[in-house]
């Protein structure tokens, strides 16, 4: 038996339960990862809600790093004491322990801790989809980040700053601005005081953005295709407002031939060679110093509720995991 939070219908954060969870020997092509931290992320929050359906009852979460403490039949490239982190379409992170396919795992390098391997998963494979894959951030780049002080808000100002672009983010709080600006955003707007298209429009001088990164949703709609010039992409990877409703496509030709995208990191790693490329070069951007893997703020998985609760209200900075 393992402890391990389950949710039995949707709701607010008071439908995260500790449970004891009877967990099975690894099947074939599986790995038994006994936690050490488990991610917190906003996708955690859809699932609870049921924005994003899951079959109840489940464990949420989709991240996570630890021990290797068994291996199923079938696997080579994993023994027991290995350290791991992965991320995976499936759930089941939020517990002390867990089967999980060994194509969905990555060793994790020593130079990373347990927690920094727990939060860098998602978090920093959206940021490398969302700026190598998405579009293709380069030096001169005229890029938008809405919430740069969240989890992933941050990485998108650091990692986009050291491939040459030219930063603007939105925030919240003067509290907030510090954070994306030490980030690396060149120009942050605070968005609850001062227009933000019209910001952009005076930051830009007129120009606007080749791209915007839009994880707020519903709040920042259709402001952030205000924020684009000719051509633009509005990239939508979050609806931490709510979602986008739907609109009327003729929008992007009014505003000037404008293209749009709601792309989903599981698309982007369901082939296993997509996902050890991105691995390599998020690792490869951690080495070189583009991109930081804060140590997270670390909570009890017996706070979980707590811990969305939080997040849910907007009162975070960072990143998060829950300790078995």
């Amino acid at each position: 038996m393992v402890k391990a939070i389950r949710v039995h219908r949707p709701g607010g954060p008071d439908e995260l339960h500790v449970e004891d969870v009877t967990l099975a020997p690894p099947g074939p092509g599986e790995v038994q990862i006994r936690h050490r931290a488990i991610g917190v992320n906003y996708i955690d929050i859809y699932r609870r809600t049921g924005l994003y359906p899951a079959e109840l009852p489940y464990i949420p979460g989709h991240e996570g790093a630890g021990q290797v403490v068994a291996v199923g039949e079938g696997v080579d490239d994993f023994e027991e004491g290995d350290r791991v982190a992965y991320i995976s379409a499936g759930l089941g992170a939020y517990s002390e322990a867990r089967n999980i396919s060994a194509a969905a795992v990555i060793h994790l390098p020593k130079s990373l801790s347990y927690e920094q391997g727990a939060v860098m998963m998602l978090k920093g494979l959206t940021v490398q989809y969302l700026l190598r894959r998405t579009y293709r951030v380069k030096k001169g780049t005229r890029v938008l980040v809405h919430a740069g002080a969240g989890g992933v808000g941050q990485l998108l100002c650091e990692w986009a700053r050291a491939l040459g672009a030219k930063v603007i983010a939105t925030v919240g709080s003067p509290e907030k601005a510090a954070v994306a600006e030490k980030a690396g955003a060149q120009d942050v707007i605070l968005y609850r005081d001062e227009n933000f298209v019209e910001r952009v429009k005076d930051i830009t001088r007129g120009k606007l953005c080749d791209v915007v990164y839009d994880g707020v949703g519903r709040a920042t709609f259709p402001g952030s295709l205000d924020c684009l010039a000719p051509f633009g992409l509005f990239v939508s990877f979050g609806s931490a407002s709510g979602p986008i409703d739907a609109f009327d496509i003729n929008l992007l030709a009014q505003k000037g031939s404008l293209f749009a995208t709601r792309p989903t990191l599981f698309a982007h790693i369901a082939k296993r060679k997509d996902y050890e490329e991105m691995v390599e070069d998020m690792l490869h951007a951690i080495k070189r110093g583009h991109l930081t893997i804060e140590p997270p703020h670390s909570f009890p998985l017996a706070d979980a509720a707590k811990v969305h609760a939080a997040l849910e209200s907007r009162q975070t900075m960072g990143s998060m995991v829950l300790i078995p």
